[in-house]
């Protein structure tokens, strides 16, 4: 299997990279992941569960970074034992760059090369690349989620959220309260 992607990042290169190399995000982030520990130089031990069609397994494996250049990024290989469900191991490339237009953007391109075996590589291919482009694209909503929790949302959403912010409260109070509903009542004063 081969996949390859271009995801803009509302954060900067800095800020991508540095998430990208944390543990703790990383395990947020990987849909079924529930270990992602270093265990040795650029070297993690990794426990997620997976599904693929009907097949579910809970794979453990290993991540190992090479050609490290921050910010601008690295290369992984990878492999995992699935019990039954078979095996997968392979390669990634990972390269961040800043947007030239906007200083508080980056840009992530991504290429993967896997090869899995046992009963998951019975499904198909097609059924395959559909489950990894699925995992890819959980990864990059809950990535982008963690991201804006850190750091806030990127300004063009911050500006549509002052915009907002900015319409003038009280028009469904003012139709209510003509209509004989909420509003304060004024005190009697006698």
């Amino acid at each position: 299997m081969e996949m390859l992607g271009n995801r803009r990042l509302g954060v900067t290169q800095q800020q991508a990279w540095e998430a990208l190399n944390d543990p703790e995000t990383l395990k947020k982030c990987i849909p079924g992941c529930d270990k992602f520990e270093l265990t040795g130089d650029n070297q993690y031990t990794v426990a997620a569960a997976v599904k693929v069609g009907p097949v579910s397994a809970k794979f453990t494996g290993k991540v190992t970074l090479t050609d490290i250049t921050p910010p601008d990024g690295y290369k992984l290989s990878f492999e995992g034992q699935g019990g039954v469900a078979g095996f997968a191991k392979g390669s990634s490339g990972v390269t961040l760059k800043p947007v030239a237009d906007d200083p508080t953007a980056c840009e992530l391109d991504y290429t993967v090369q896997a090869q899995v075996g046992g009963k998951i590589a019975q499904l198909g291919q097609r059924l395959i690349d559909g489950a990894a482009k699925s995992t890819a694209d959980d990864f990059f909503k809950r990535f982008d989620a963690e991201m804006q929790r850190r750091y806030g949302p990127p300004p063009a959403e911050a500006d549509e959220a002052d915009a907002a912010a900015d319409v003038k409260p009280g028009a469904v109070a003012g139709f209510m309260k003509k209509i004989g509903l909420g509003g304060k009542k004024e005190a009697d004063t006698d």
